[in-house]
């Protein structure tokens, strides 16, 4: 039986912290899916669309699938017979809300697992909010994220103007 995990987020936009963790657990998994969350209660930068294909450009040279979903992770792993969600922890900010939505989903998937995986230190440090503050107001955020996601970001730039993320 093979080992699927998924790794959901809004990845708005992908960071080089999220491709650590992707490359971490496809050495722990037979198989990985991003899932790229639709939230519309979020307001990204980049469309569904947009994202997979950045991800999928990203995530070339990986063995990972890269899917939308919408509603509840837990409903998702059991579709796609998933036996393990991965979440990249930065810190102990990031534990406490981490923590709360494993334990929801094993109260909701009690076969679903929650690994938690520590990103490089040179990577650790990386958020998406953080990327798109600092586009926002016109700085570097080369080795941040991937190249061609870099170029996006400054493209976008003109089009979301000076509002802070």
């Amino acid at each position: 039986m093979s080992r699927l995990a998924l790794y959901p987020g809004s990845f708005d936009p992908l960071t080089n912290g999220h491709l650590d963790v992707i490359a971490r657990a496809g050495r722990l998994f037979d198989r990985v899916v991003v899932a790229v969350l639709i939230n519309p209660a979020k307001q990204p930068w980049f469309t569904a669309p947009e994202r997979v294909a950045m991800i999928r450009e990203a995530c070339a040279g990986l063995a990972v699938d890269v899917e939308t979903f919408d509603g509840l992770l837990a409903e998702l792993a059991r579709r796609r017979q998933a036996t393990a969600v991965v979440r990249g922890l930065r810190g102990a900010s990031d534990f406490d809300a981490e923590r709360q939505m494993a334990q929801m989903n094993r109260h909701l998937h009690p076969d679903l697992e929650t690994v938690f995986l520590l990103p490089a230190p040179e990577v650790g440090h990386i958020s998406s909010t953080l990327i798109k503050e600092i586009v926002t107001l016109g700085g570097s955020v080369a080795g941040l994220v991937p190249r061609a996601i870099e170029a996006r970001l400054h493209e976008r730039r003109e089009g979301v103007g000076t509002r802070h993320v």
